[in-house]
């Protein structure tokens, strides 16, 4: 039986595909603005001023040992994960989940906080100690706040919070991005099977026809691997990029060069390393990675990829 080719690319149809994602991708940013950054604002401006409300403007907030486990308000704030995110963004400059796990040398967990005097006393005292006197003049100055001065310390911490959730939202594209690949497998008619290793003779591959999630591929992972219908792996890599610059990264420096390694360990005969992009992508860098044996689809037109894989099937 011989073998479709993958798709290849021409340097005109890689500069008509990049800039339409180029434009999807600007098309999302600027409604990010508009819509998910303002909703996420606003959520994160409730929960810091709760927080202040909680603890009367931040002043229960101390250094010293033996204050959290007797007071009723930072014992909800430990207990609630929002309000302990909230937390963290009094530190100037805010202070990650990880950092204050070492820095406390307690787990932030809420039945480890309330259970624990001594690990709710050691978070609320390294928070204390990091307090930003910028945004909140009146605890380092043992003063009342001013109604001015906590609506400006309010919005400027949910400025803060609410960006850190949108640049982490961003940063889980790759992820939707395996789903929105995902869904077109099945309505393609492949079969999800549970992730396995996938070693070279494929032995232990999902079977022609199947596809699974992420998974080690010879000695690398991948992000999906489907078995096409004429026995060959598809090893398929999301990658979701923000600019030409970091394309480089993601494209050339992780998908092309794992499709070589790829193509080394398993053969060329046996294995279809691919890529689903979308974002920002230079058709330079396009074109380097298609000459590195990378076969490369768009997340925009995903129909292409479910096409290739029908043309696998002897018996379509």
């Amino acid at each position: 039986m011989s073998l479709t080719d993958p798709p290849r690319w021409t340097s005109e149809e890689f500069d008509e595909q990049r800039e339409l994602a180029r434009q999807i991708f600007r098309s999302q940013r600027l409604n990010e603005s508009q819509g998910v950054y303002s909703e996420t604002f606003a959520q994160c401006l409730e929960y810091i001023n709760e927080l202040l409300d909680k603890t009367d403007d931040l002043s229960r907030i101390q250094p010293r040992p033996s204050v959290s486990s007797n007071d009723p308000g930072l014992l909800e704030v430990l207990g609630n994960p929002e309000l302990l995110e909230a937390l963290r963004y009094v530190v100037g400059p805010p202070i990650s989940a990880d950092d204050l796990v070492e820095l406390a040398d307690t787990s932030l967990a809420a039945g480890v906080l309330l259970d624990d005097p001594g690990a709710s006393d050691r978070v609320v005292g390294t928070i204390a100690q990091g307090l930003d006197p910028k945004r909140f003049p009146w605890i380092s100055q043992g003063r009342g706040a001013e109604d001015n001065e906590r609506t400006a310390a309010a919005m400027a911490t949910a400025v803060l919070m609410a960006t850190r959730r949108v640049e982490t939202s961003r940063r889980m594209q790759s992820k939707e991005q395996e789903e929105l690949v995902k869904a077109s497998l099945r309505g393609a008619g492949m079969v999800e099977v549970e992730p396995r290793t996938v070693s070279p003779g494929l032995l232990d591959a999902p079977s022609p026809g199947e596809f699974c999630g992420e998974a080690p591929f010879g000695q690398r992972k991948a992000d999906l691997i489907v078995r096409l219908h004429d026995g060959r792996c598809m090893p398929i890599e999301c990658k979701v990029s923000n600019s030409s610059t970091n394309s480089v990264k993601r494209l050339n420096n992780d998908a092309a060069a794992k499709a070589s390694a790829w193509i080394e360990e398993f053969g060329r005969g046996a294995t279809v390393p691919s890529a689903v992009l979308s974002g920002i992508f230079k058709t330079r860098n396009l074109e380097q990675a298609q000459a590195q044996h990378l076969t490369i689809f768009w997340a925009h037109n995903l129909d292409a990829l479910v096409s290739f894989i029908h043309a696998t099937n002897p018996d379509a």
